[in-house]
């Protein structure tokens, strides 16, 4: 049977990271272009750093999870081979799914987070075109929040199949195998 606890406490995390992928989403620096007192030169100006932190704490909260969901189910290498049920076929399948949605998550959200952390730091001397203020695109945030999501969910079921074929009934003295009678 799976752990309720454990359960509980990487539904939290995920909760949180999701939370923290929206806030990013929704604090993203932006920017504009600001001219110097002697207009010599432009400049830009970026109003808040705040969503960086939250999407590296989304980043980091979703990676805990993973990592407790992981050690708890063994991560398919170690252990006991499961028995052969629908449940271990359906575990196979959500932990493929599991790593995809992780995988898409954790980098939307890095990504995100290091391209808002990066700010134009050069000026525009005697020039007609204004500097590029670059930011991160609108909705890298919210594929990172939806992706957390995704993953919050499949490793749930992911673990929850994991548990049943691991604990299922073991008939013939609890081996996986076909059982050869002798020949008479």
């Amino acid at each position: 049977m799976a752990s309720k606890l454990l359960m509980v406490v990487v539904s939290i995390l995920d909760l949180i990271a999701f939370g923290l992928a929206v806030a990013a989403e929704q604090r993203r620096s932006t920017a504009k272009i600001e001219q110097d007192s002697e207009d010599e030169y432009n400049y830009c100006v970026y109003d808040s750093d705040i969503s960086t932190g939250y999407g590296l704490g989304a980043f980091f909260l979703l990676f805990a999870s993973q990592v407790l969901i992981m050690v708890a189910s063994r991560c398919f290498c170690c252990g006991k081979a499961l028995n052969p049920t629908g449940s271990r076929a359906c575990a196979v399948i959500l932990f493929i799914f599991c790593w995809i949605t992780f995988l898409i998550a954790e980098s939307c959200l890095l990504a995100g987070s290091v391209r808002n952390g990066y700010h134009t730091k050069y000026r525009k001397i005697f020039s007609e075109e204004p500097p590029s203020c670059e930011t991160v695109r609108k909705g890298v945030f919210a594929a990172g929040a939806a992706f957390v999501f995704f993953t919050g969910i499949v490793s749930q079921f992911y673990y929850a199949s994991y548990s049943k074929a691991r604990g299922a009934f073991q008939p013939y003295g609890g081996e996986a195998n076909v059982g050869m009678g002798a020949y008479k």
